[in-house]
């Protein structure tokens, strides 16, 4: 039987708003955008052509980080209305479908619900651009029940700069921004930032924080990926790390050859050899990326949790499929 699951990080949610949206977004977003084959046809959650949806979800009970993904192209004054567009769209699904999925308010309550067999959606932002343009947004969002943000995407940003950008490291108001986010229980989400705004974070934090969906660079060298010491600074803080499934995160042969259950199993094994099993989550990137056929959808999910079983006993995987990420946000959330 499949177990819970409690996943950091999807892209459903602009996935899903896309067709909806001021066409002025699809205009700043540019090339970046969804490509038309990209969107689907249905927008609704209980049931579309995308990684995610409550139908795939199965009978797993299961909590989704849904990240509204903020485009590099955004000016951080147009970011605001964006975030409520794609946000309202989820909220109006999540509400259509209240007898299969709530939205979570804070971390307190979603134990319960994935006990009781439920889904919950929790509401998490990707590159939080607007924060640049009135940093009081923070406590704003917080208190309207988003869990978790990160500060960057790829490029060089106004809170700080991300994997593809130089070695530029946080910006003054990002530093503002890291701030206010543990003041408020805002959890902050380090994927996407470049090494030197991942040491700015480790020197001026004093909570933990969460790397919701990357890998091991030890395994994988891709620079996305976190380096051994990265994933010791998060384990020694007491924070999380999501398995992101994207095929050019897992294995440096993903071109010539599709990644595998085992792939993935190689960056748990890695941080589990580091101390890791109370730290490794899953970070699946739904909807955000290209993904390999072992995973190519949450219908798969329970496959992947029996592969992790074979590999590290039915103990670790359930702590690596919800545990871990159950006992951090009831923790260090809200």
């Amino acid at each position: 039987m499949a177990y819970p699951v409690f996943d950091l990080h999807c892209d459903t949610a602009d996935r899903l708003a896309w067709p909806g949206l001021d066409q002025r977004f699809h205009q700043l977003a540019g090339s970046e955008s969804f490509s038309p084959e990209d969107v689907p046809s249905d927008t609704r959650l209980a049931d579309n052509g995308c990684h995610l949806s409550i139908a795939k979800m199965g009978g797993v009970p299961w909590a989704q980080c849904f990240a509204c993904f903020i485009y590099d192209e955004f000016p951080p004054e147009e970011s605001l209305a964006f975030y409520r567009q794609v946000m309202g769209h989820l909220e109006r699904e999540v509400a259509d479908n209240a007898d299969a999925i709530a939205l979570a308010a804070g971390p307190a309550g979603i134990r319960d619900a994935l006990g009781r067999g439920g889904r919950v959606a929790v509401k998490t932002i990707e590159n939080a651009r607007m924060f640049a343009a009135d940093p009081s947004l923070v406590e704003v969002l917080a208190g309207e029940g988003v869990l978790m943000a990160s500060l960057s995407w790829n490029a060089e940003g106004p809170l700080g700069s991300g994997c593809d950008a130089p070695a530029v490291g946080l910006t003054r108001t990002g530093a503002e921004v890291v701030r206010r986010m543990e003041d408020a229980g805002m959890v902050l989400d380090v994927s996407h930032l470049n090494d030197a705004c991942f040491s700015d974070v480790a020197r001026i934090a004093e909570r933990p924080f969460v790397a919701s969906h990357s890998n091991s660079r030890a395994v994988c060298g891709h620079p996305r990926n976190l380096t051994d010491a990265q994933f010791a600074e998060i384990r020694d803080r007491g924070g999380l790390v999501g398995l992101n499934y994207c095929p050019d995160f897992l294995s440096e042969s993903f071109e010539t050859a599709e990644p595998t259950e085992d792939d993935l199993c190689r960056h748990v094994e890695h941080w589990l050899d580091m101390g890791g099993e109370d730290v490794v989550a899953l970070g699946s990137d739904f909807d955000g990326t290209d993904l390999p056929s072992c995973i190519s959808s949450a219908e798969k999910m329970p496959r992947l949790q029996e592969a992790f079983e074979r590999r590290f006993g039915e103990r670790i995987a359930r702590k690596l499929c919800a545990e871990n990420a159950l006992a951090f946000f009831e923790r260090c959330a809200g």
